[in-house]
């Protein structure tokens, strides 16, 4: 059987229709598959999470990561791509915006010659609270949030998120099963603010499943990093493809 994958650079429409660069990665294979959009953490559109985009794409999945600082940044290295966007500035906090980028994103991976027209949303870190927003925000099949923080309220002035509006709002607006992966022992989001996220899916009806694994901090699934949980992270994937496999599989 023929196995590759097309890993690459490309333009998208984002919000406002502005042209920006994403990373796609792909299966070669006829299809129909199903597809994920990938939000970024706040260092960026870097290495690691491009590493994470062709993961998906060798678990048979269509998958793009828009580079959410490429209007600030279009030229900067992915690794430096956060420090030069906030040297013109604040980090881009608008909603709006990031609603319109993963929506381009979205209408990039329907057009690709092998979809079900199916599409997914995940994202870590800030880019958890980010894939939450965009599954309160537009029609998706299935939303993945790898320990999102700053769900619960806004960020305290100073920190590179401060003035982004609280997401828990917006839960009553979910449209899609919802798969939560958390660390017992992050602080963002403490298990406090997990609980409270699910009590407000539950109060709302919505369909979603949480893991919490004890002894995993923040950021648990990044492998280039100290808090890395090989046994946690190794459980979180197998989820994640269950997820994927019921929700993002099959025709529409």
């Amino acid at each position: 059987m023929y196995d590759a994958v097309l890993a690459e650079t490309v333009t998208i429409a984002g919000h406002g229709g502005d042209q920006i660069e994403a990373y796609s990665a792909r299966p070669m294979r006829p299809g129909p598959v199903g597809g994920v959009v990938v939000i970024h953490h706040l260092p960026g559109y870097d290495r690691q999470t491009k590493e994470f985009t062709r993961n998906l794409a060798v678990g048979g999945y269509n998958a793009v990561m828009p580079n959410l600082y490429h209007r600030e940044a279009p030229a900067a290295d992915p690794d430096d791509a956060m420090a030069a966007a906030r040297a013109k500035g604040a980090l881009p906090i608008a909603d709006e915006r990031l609603i319109g980028e993963v929506a381009g994103a979205v209408a990039y991976l329907r057009g690709l010659s092998n979809s079900n027209g199916k599409a997914g949303v995940i994202g870590h870190c800030s880019g958890g609270r980010q894939a939450l927003l965009a599954a309160c925000s537009m029609p998706l099949q299935a939303a993945v949030d790898c320990y999102g923080g700053h769900v619960n309220r806004t960020a305290p002035e100073g920190h590179p998120l401060y003035g982004w509006p609280p997401v828990i709002d917006k839960v009553a607006d979910l449209a899609c099963p919802l798969l939560g992966l958390f660390g017992a022992d992050d602080q963002s989001p403490a298990p406090a603010d997990v609980a409270q996220l699910e009590e407000a899916l539950k109060a709302n009806g919505k369909t979603y499943e949480f893991h919490s694994y004890e002894g995993a901090g923040h950021a648990f699934m990044q492998v280039d990093r100290p808090s890395y949980r090989p046994e946690a992270a190794v459980d979180a994937w197998r989820r994640i493809w269950d997820w994927y496999g019921k929700y993002l599989t099959g025709k529409n």
